[in-house]
This record gives C-alpha cells, structure tokens and sequence, in this order.
C-alpha cells in the first residue's frame, strides 16, 4: 500500500459512520468489535491496522518489549542490553587490520565518523549484516563452550 492510499484510507476514517467503520473493523481485525467501542476508539484502531499494513508493524524486539510491560515482567531483551560507558574503547581485528571503535554520548566512533549503533560499525567494517554486540565480543555465542 502507497503513502497515498494510505493517506486516504487515514483521511476516510475521519468522515466514516458508526456502521462504515464497524465494516472496517470486520475487514481489518476478522472480529466484532468491542460492544461498547466507541467510534473514536474504532477510528483510532483501524487507523492503527492501514498503517500497520502500509508501513509494517513493530519490530518483534518491540512487541516483545510491550508484552512484557504488559504483564509486568522484565523482558530478556531488556535485561540482556549492554550498557557501555562514554570514553570506553573497542577493538576488534578484522581481515587482518585491528579497528578502535570509541563509545561516545553520541554514538559510536570509528575513523572520525559517528555511527549510531554498533551494528552500523560492524557493517561499515565488514559489508555485511552483523550483531554489533556479537561482532565486538560484548555477547556470549550461545551453544559455545562457555554455556
């Protein structure tokens, strides 16, 4: 779906009767909706569901997250985050060159460019999609020796 259908769709809902959005309801969600939903509630949730399909949906980290904010649990995304400290100095030897990466407030830096994540780093170095946290040794390889 283009931007365009999806601003039109987004700009329909704003004009749609109580029974046009209970129609789009049924067409997004496969569901009745709730008994008492509101229609700004409806408006607002099938405006959720186009954009949802037009853009993508939230990364499955994300869902995750949400879930576990939900249920009021700590989730094993959060808790495995590594936290890094300003100034602190990765090294990494790559295709026989040894690359310095500086963690600062503002991201990451390796070779006087700012990086926003280590991931970015890794791709930058290598050409390929890697974890930065696993390409720089911050995690431990499951299924490895050390498990």
């Amino acid at each position: 779906m283009s931007k365009d259908k999806v601003r039109q769709a987004l700009r329909e809902l704003e004009e749609a009767s109580r029974g046009a959005l209970v129609a789009q309801w049924r067409r997004h969600y496969r569901s009745e909706p709730p008994r008492y939903a509101s229609v700004e509630l409806m408006r607002q949730a099938i405006a959720y569901a186009i954009q949802e399909r037009g853009f993508g949906g939230l990364p499955a980290a994300a869902q995750r997250e949400l879930l576990s904010i939900a249920k009021g649990t700590q989730s094993t995304a959060t808790s495995s985050k590594i936290k890094i400290k300003p100034g602190t100095k990765l090294l990494r030897e790559w295709d026989g060159n040894t690359h310095e990466v500086l963690v600062t407030d503002k991201g990451f830096v390796w070779k006087g460019t700012t990086y926003g994540s280590l991931s970015a780093v890794a791709f930058a170095i290598t050409g390929a999609k890697w974890s930065g946290q696993r390409f720089f040794g911050l995690l431990k390889v499951r299924g490895g020796q050390d498990d």
